[in-house]
């Protein structure tokens, strides 16, 4: 079995990835029109286009517009619909998915309403599919502190169906301290932590993701290199980082994917894990990161299977369930 054979089998965990970030240019032309609501988009030709950015501006420009065309149950359903198809492609088993409820409630949409999309498209992928998921919420950082207070009460009704809460949107100018208030708040409520740190920003941030957020989980953490101390740390602490190869490569924090760390993270002993981020947008789902990394680095097969073993051992799923899959990758 070749390398790219061994990707295709392998069982994997997908930890980091947006299920806003996995809207495809087909299914958001179709909603649009479903819901009569205007894009600046006359084609789905055009969308695809517009799904050619060049910087993180314009990513989130067409990343907004396509949230808006979200307004039912149904359309957030066909979302996570579409992404679930995609899992059983890439034999993603499991997946832990952010949804970002003050990208919908700031128009008017109900929290109620997406998250019953979602969770009945969970709920579906289980049943037909084999693939069990959880929902991560996160809070908008360029948003204010008030604002995510506000989205947790939202939240708490709900928290049986919610497994952890997440820190995402622009990094830069936005520490993990700014909400460290409302992370303790969440902790106390029995939420699980994760928060995106050192991918814009600089390890300062991943130390106050550690420190005053109390993390389970670092979101891409790739910047921790630059930091000798916390590199030591993130390895005694076993440390989960879910790194997002592609999603680095298009928003320039690597200028080639052979300049990517994520081979020598693994071989420090960093606990790094792959994931797709917004698929849609950054160039692919989870075997086409898997697959970049492999052509520009070379993994061998051991570490290939170390990387999905990671994914697991990260999740939030029961040991039984970890045991279960890392027995089926030590065996391909």
């Amino acid at each position: 079995m070749n390398q790219i054979e061994l990707i295709r089998a392998l069982p994997k965990a997908e930890l980091h990835v947006h299920i806003e970030g996995t809207f495809e240019p087909e299914l958001m032309f179709a909603i649009a029109q479903r819901n009569q609501i205007q894009i600046p988009y006359q084609s789905v030709e055009e969308v695809k286009q517009a799904y050619n950015f060049h910087n993180l501006q314009s990513f989130l420009d067409i990343y907004y517009a396509g949230a808006n065309v979200l307004v039912h149950e149904q359309d957030f359903y066909d979302l996570a619909w579409a992404y679930f198809e995609k899992c059983a492609e890439d034999r993603v088993v499991h997946t832990e998915m952010f949804f970002d409820p003050q990208t919908h409630t700031e128009r008017g949409v109900e929290f109620a309403t997406v998250l019953a999309g979602l969770k009945r498209a969970c709920t579906d992928a289980k049943e037909k599919l084999g693939i069990s998921s959880q929902l991560i919420m996160c809070f908008l950082r360029h948003l204010s502190e008030e604002k995510a207070f506000e989205t947790l009460e939202q939240a708490l009704p709900f928290k049986d169906d919610i497994i952890a809460i997440g820190l995402d949107s622009s990094e830069v100018g936005h520490p993990p301290s700014k909400f460290e208030r409302v992370f303790t708040k969440a902790r106390e409520a029995g939420f699980l932590i994760v928060a995106h740190a050192g991918e814009e920003g600089p390890p300062e941030y991943i130390w106050e993701a550690l420190d005053l957020l109390k993390v389970n989980r670092i979101d891409h953490g790739v910047r921790s290199e630059e930091d000798e101390r916390l590199m030591t740390r993130l390895i005694a602490e076993k440390m989960p980082l879910t790194v997002c190869p592609l999603s680095n490569l298009k928003l320039c924090v690597v200028k080639d994917m052979g300049e990517h760390n994520i081979r020598r993270l693994l071989q420090k002993g960093v606990h790094v894990t792959v994931n797709s981020d917004d698929p849609s947008y950054f160039g692919g789902y989870m075997n086409d990161n898997f697959i970049a990394i492999q052509e520009a680095l070379a993994l061998s097969h051991d570490e290939l299977k170390q990387l999905a073993i990671n994914s697991f051992e990260a999740s939030f799923i029961s040991d039984e369930e970890k045991q279960k899959w890392i027995e089926e990758i030590k065996a391909i």
